[in-house]
């Protein structure tokens, strides 16, 4: 499954949104048009339905409802989150999932739900609608969780809680895992900047972990200059696991090295493969150009495609970008590319790049994605940065 189609009401940057999502999205737009608080949509669905999760927790590491809620709200200040879930090809949805949130404005101030509702096999009256229950209405005190997030009370919609848990977002920071030990504290939840990738890779049975990194080693022989061999190779003594490379060198044997010696370039471009490569779930990708050579972030959009096949059908991977040589694939079909515009009130808008006359104009034209839609999201007064200096 994949999801199909997302509605934000209230979200951070977002007073309306409204998108429809195919199996592979580029999200683009200037400096704090809000990418990374679309891409936490989707980690606030995980965040409920993981164990040790749910509302309070998830609304909590965000810093509370006044800091998700949009600034611009005024009438309607209540946060909403609707998304569709379809099989790749099918018309109509498999599952639809909403989520309402408020501030309770008198006593304990805590978060509670104005609406939870679960629609299945595309049909237009939800079979799971709160508050509307007696229960509920017997004792408020249950709005402040989810039926998301308890097993007791998913079971006809488990496997929306399923997909939701299995949601992957990776932005790997190259300091995390050279030198884990400077970053020690509390845990964030999915791991989302990779302090435990290399116990990731450790965790994984060596029947999958040793194939995949063979394919990694062949991939970065063809990036990286003089690498040979990519291993798993845990430390003898104390076990703490480690990824040791051969570079080729005029020296027999002085060419090993391991992840602490890594370009940071290097160490990018791993993660990414490796999390390709690791299952079938929505995997949010944040700028994973970072770091990588031109050359390489040219190659990325077809990587992807390539790699999102997996055993249950089509993968779907949605990533955020600056890079005009990631979007200058020919290959990427206007479908697959959201432009998010800053208005003048502090919401953000969602726009389809298909949508746009202009940019449909110019790529009937000729003209690539990159060429098209980046100048759209150019800061408009981003030519006098150097104007106070």
């Amino acid at each position: 499954m994949i999801v199909s189609r997302i509605i934000l009401k209230n979200w951070r940057n977002f007073e309306s949104a409204d998108a429809t999502l195919s199996e592979r999205m580029f999200l683009v737009g200037p400096n704090a048009a809000g990418k990374s608080n679309f891409l936490d949509a989707f980690k606030f669905l995980r965040d409920l339905a993981l164990p040790g999760g749910g509302l309070k927790k998830a609304i909590a590491d965000r810093g509370g409802v006044p800091q998700i809620r949009c600034l611009s709200a005024r009438k309607e200040n209540d946060i909403g989150v609707t998304v569709e879930l379809k099989e790749t090809d099918a018309e109509k949805f498999t599952w639809k999932y909403s989520i309402g949130i408020k501030l309770r404005e008198r006593g304990k101030r805590e978060p509670y739900l104005i609406h939870e509702r679960v629609w299945r096999n595309g049909e237009a009256k939800p079979f799971i609608s709160r508050p509307e229950t007696e229960d509920d209405k017997r004792d408020p005190k249950r709005l402040t969780q989810t039926y998301l997030e308890q097993i007791s009370a998913n079971e006809k919609f488990r496997e929306v809680s399923n997909f939701f848990q299995e949601i992957k977002y990776l932005h790997l920071v190259p300091q995390l895992i050279k030198y884990p030990e400077a970053f020690r504290g509390e845990k964030l939840s999915g791991d989302p900047y990779g302090l435990d990738f290399l116990a990731s890779v450790a965790a994984t049975t060596p029947k999958t972990r040793d194939p995949r990194l063979r394919k990694i080693s062949e991939a970065l022989t063809l990036a990286v200059p003089q690498l040979g061999e990519l291993t798993y190779k845990p430390d003898e003594t104390f076990g703490i696991p480690h990824l040791e490379a051969t570079f080729k060198h005029w020296r027999p044997g002085a060419g090993k090295q391991q992840e602490n010696q890594f370009s940071d370039g290097t160490l990018r471009l791993i993660g990414l493969l490796w999390s390709l490569l690791s299952g079938d779930s929505l995997l949010l990708l944040e700028e994973p150009e970072l770091s990588l050579h031109t050359g390489i972030v040219s190659q990325l959009a077809p990587l992807i495609h390539r790699l999102q096949r997996g055993k249950n059908g089509k993968r779907q991977v949605i990533l955020s970008t600056h890079s005009e040589s990631l979007l200058s694939d020919r290959s990427i079909d206007p479908k697959e590319v959201l432009m998010l515009i800053p208005g003048k009130d502090g919401s953000t808008s969602v726009k389809p790049a298909f949508r746009d006359e202009e940019i449909a104009a110019l790529l009937a034209g000729g003209m690539n994605i990159a060429e098209a839609v980046m100048p759209k999201t150019n800061a408009k007064n981003a030519n006098q940065l150097l104007f106070p200096f």
